[in-house]
């Protein structure tokens, strides 16, 4: 009975020391999370990048810090003080590469390959009439693979409606081939369950890119 007692008492600790690692790791993602709502500059956004490595590193098992530390530096990525595209996109990368080792799950790898979308798209737009060829078709090739596997991905359908958007329409974009993307997009943000934590960027851009169409 006394050896019961024992094992339990040390499975208890165990398991409360795993819901305090649990709840330090949440607070400490929401806390940087709503630091993209006042981030401003590069810097900022760098630090934040930085401090969501930090917490992918100490957790180990986690690929959301790495996911949200190359979304700082893709929004950053599209400041013009931000001249070194190549640089930050292969930084990015990285983050990817540390994000994706940590999931098996389609729909995880479908966001990480959005992710990777953005950065080809940076390196694509220093030079698009010498890059399409290459960053361009790495670009489509990401958002391509993240749709076969997650298909319900609002983000994947806004970034393809932007690429669309932002192609002449005699290469086969423009306004009207750009429109029903948004709008498969908009419509699978309104149906997309919110997980905590979990990318949920893109529907109020999605929208707005939906009445420029019009």
């Amino acid at each position: 009975m006394k050896k019961y007692i024992f094992f339990l008492l040390v499975a208890c600790s165990f398991k409360a020391v795993a819901f305090s690692q649990s709840d330090k790791y949440a607070a400490a993602m929401e806390q940087n999370l709503t630091k993209f709502d006042s981030a401003k500059t590069v810097e900022d956004f760098t630090r934040l990048a930085n401090n969501f490595e930090r917490i992918g590193d100490a957790e180990k098992t986690q690929w959301l810090p790495y996911y949200w530390a190359g979304i700082a530096l893709s929004t950053s990525g599209w400041m013009p003080s931000v001249t070194d595209k190549d640089g930050n996109s292969a930084k990015i990368n990285a983050l990817c590469d540390k994000a994706e080792s940590l999931t098996t799950n389609n729909a995880d790898k479908s966001e990480i390959l959005a992710l990777r979308n953005m950065a080809a798209t940076q390196q694509m737009l220093v030079d698009p009439a010498t890059r399409w060829a290459s960053y361009g078709k790495t670009a489509g090739e990401a958002l391509e693979k993240g749709m076969q596997l997650n298909d319900a991905n609002p983000r994947l359908y806004y970034l393809k409606g932007m690429s669309l958007f932002g192609t002449p329409a005699q290469f086969g974009g423009g306004k009207e081939k750009a429109k029903p993307v948004f709008e498969k997009a908009v419509e699978l943000y309104k149906s997309e369950p919110q997980k905590k934590l979990y990318p949920h960027w893109g529907q109020k851009q999605a929208e707005d890119m939906v009445a420029q169409c019009q």
